[in-house]
This record gives structure tokens, C-alpha cells and sequence, in this order.
């Protein structure tokens, strides 16, 4: 299995659960999604660039893309993706409607 198989298998969930919570009353929040999620994918471009240039860990060529962000492969910017639907998903189903005074 390649990792972009693997990335794709979670980001499909968490956009599922993401629709479920969206659905639930999720709504108004687009702006700090985008935001939460672009910080997060800055960070994981530099810390993965930082860690596989000091030779950490590094990724097989054959089961990678090869499309890079410098040294960081592209499937590497899924994992914080799915984190930032999963969360906002669960928050969202996990929320209780709350009463008007």
C-alpha cells in the first residue's frame, strides 16, 4: 500500500465525519477551519523539512508520489488535514445544543 493510498483512506473519513458535523450545526466556523488548517500545513512544511533534512526519517521512493514540498512528501500534508476535519467534526457532534434565554 502506497501512503497515498493511506492518506486517502483517511481523509475520506475525516470528511465524512466532517459532513456528519457540519450537519449537526457546524456551521460558522469555515473561517477558523481555513485558518487552523493553513497554520498547520506551514508547520508540517517546515518541522517535516527541518526532521528529514537532519535524517530522522525519510520515506521509500516507491511509495510516495515523488511530488515533494521541499523535502517533505505531498502525503505528508493529509495527516494535518484530517486532524483539522476530524477535530472540528467530533467538537461539532460531540456539542450539545444549548438553550435560549
Amino acid at each position: 500500500m502506497t501512503y497515498l493510498a493511506l492518506c486517502a483512506g483517511f481523509v475520506a473519513l475525516a470528511a465524512a465525519v466532517a459532513v456528519a458535523g457540519r450537519r449537526r450545526g457546524g456551521h460558522g466556523h469555515t473561517s477558523a477551519l481555513l485558518a487552523t488548517a493553513v497554520v498547520l500545513v506551514v508547520l508540517t512544511a517546515v518541522f517535516d523539512n527541518l526532521m528529514i533534512a537532519a535524517g530522522l526519517f525519510d520515506y521509500a521512493d516507491a511509495q510516495i508520489s515523488g511530488a515533494r514540498i521541499g523535502r517533505a512528501p505531498v502525503e505528508d500534508f493529509a495527516y494535518p488535514l484530517a486532524g483539522v476535519l476530524l477535530l472540528t467534526a467530533v467538537w461539532n457532534l460531540l456539542d450539545r445544543p444549548r438553550e435560549r434565554p
